[in-house]
């Protein structure tokens, strides 16, 4: 007690100086109506700059909580589609159509890439959702951009994916103008580019054309977003064409991904192969 009373008479006229300040201001808040709007007019400015600061905060900390919800309602509208269905009968006219002429083709499923690689010749990735959300082997993923690979191995609650940049990977696209197909695949080299080849020399290519997914590839949606044409050429005793294709992906940004399943991918596959691997008659 005697320590307090000993600061108070030290700075007695400091304290002193303080109180008559704060009298001065209440004195001028309640009988000058100019100066009292003023200082009310900063406080609320102050105030609303704070308020303004804390909600920005917030909003910033629910970034990862938003951008969930957007991922999972991209995936809703995605299976909401009409390119995501097979039309059961095509001599139906448009007027008579309707959902029962329609079938499910492909089932869109969110995800997450929470780790990926770009700079090895055989890149792979992994993502968040395993069986547990229906994902399977050799189900696509894409992103808004374009295509980004194909599920390779499922766990429970996790799967690994090859990324289309993959030395070994190979997907069916077409040029979007013309519709001339051909694998596109990946040199091992720079993760921006890709390579299309078997493109008929008979094709009038323009720098800039845009490369797409094919109805032939065994596993995305057709005209799916693959990239443009960065430049073409014809290689010495080569009847086709061979196409740098500038990938609209970026590989080193990916984050929110859509699992595509192909509804139908199972009884196609098992149809072919009784042509590619005939029964033998006993």
């Amino acid at each position: 007690m005697r320590n307090l009373l000993n600061l108070i008479y030290k700075y007695h006229y400091f304290l002193l100086f303080i109180a008559l300040q704060v009298v001065c201001f209440l004195l001028i808040i309640n009988n000058r109506s100019v100066q009292s709007t003023a200082i009310l007019n900063s406080t609320n400015s102050v105030s609303s700059n704070l308020y303004n600061v804390v909600s920005n905060s917030k909003e910033y900390l629910s970034l990862k909580e938003e951008n969930d919800k957007l991922a999972k309602e991209n995936s809703t509208l995605r299976n909401l589609l009409k390119s995501s269905y097979d039309i059961l009968d095509q001599r139906a006219p448009d007027f008579v159509k309707n959902d029962s002429l329609y079938r499910k083709e492909y089932i869109f499923r969110s995800g997450k890439v929470i780790n990926s690689t770009s700079n090895l010749n055989k890149n792979f990735l992994t993502l968040n959702v395993g069986s547990n959300q229906g994902v399977k082997k050799d189900f696509a993923i894409i992103n808004s951009e374009g295509i980004v690979g194909v599920v390779k191995d499922v766990s429970a609650n996790f799967c690994t994916a090859l990324s289309i940049l993959h030395t070994e990977q190979k997907i069916i696209c077409k040029v979007k103008k013309d519709g001339s197909y051909g694998p596109l695949s990946w040199d091992g080299k720079d993760y921006r580019y890709s390579y299309l080849t078997d493109i008929p020399t008979h094709v009038r290519l323009v720098n800039g054309d845009t490369i797409v997914t094919s109805a032939l590839s065994d596993y995305f949606p057709e005209n799916m977003m693959v990239g443009i044409i960065e430049k073409f050429e014809r290689k010495q005793g080569d009847a086709f064409y061979t196409l740098k294709v500038k990938l609209s992906t970026d590989f080193k940004k990916l984050n929110h991904v859509h699992v595509v399943e192909k509804t139908h991918k199972l009884e196609q596959d098992s149809l072919e192969n009784l042509i590619k691997n005939p029964v033998k008659p006993k």
